[in-house]
């Protein structure tokens, strides 16, 4: 697992160019795990700080019980549209999976978790070629090109 700093230092272009996604919009997607472990997801709000990736929750949300019994988890970026007959400008999505670290309520008793990132992923396009980077901490950077 890595912060989100020794990502950036691993790829900053990669990094740079999630945190950019990321951005286009307030609110991303968690997908969490229920108790009995089946997928939920949320919306939530993404901080990209100087160390972590860090999400907050209301108190008592099911999204931070999911956390705190089982910290696995995917988040996805917001995506915009290309305007018809220009799908190739499309800027693409970001996801980022990991887990959650629970991190000292605030005074409101919001949860705040950091994450813990183990897989870093930006699909866009590129002509017509489907480009899919990720970085991974133990296999690298890695990036496929599809037709």
């Amino acid at each position: 697992m890595a912060t989100w700093r020794e990502v950036e230092r691993a790829v900053p272009d990669l990094a740079k160019a999630v945190r950019e996604r990321f951005a286009v919009r307030k609110h991303a997607t968690l997908a969490t795990l229920r108790r009995d472990g089946s997928p939920r997801i949320s919306g939530t709000e993404v901080e990209f700080g100087k160390k972590d990736v860090v999400l907050g929750s209301m108190p008592g949300a099911l999204k931070a019980r999911d956390l705190q019994r089982d910290p696995r988890l995917a988040l996805h970026s917001p995506t915009d549209d290309p305007q018809p007959g220009t799908e190739s400008a499309w800027a693409g999505e970001a996801k980022l999976a990991g887990t959650a670290v629970e991190r000292k309520p605030r005074k409101d008793g919001a949860h705040l978790f950091a994450i813990d990132v183990t897989e870093v992923v930006l699909t866009r396009v590129e002509g017509n070629r489907l480009v899919i980077e990720s970085w991974h901490p133990d296999r690298g950077y890695q990036r496929r090109d599809r037709n």
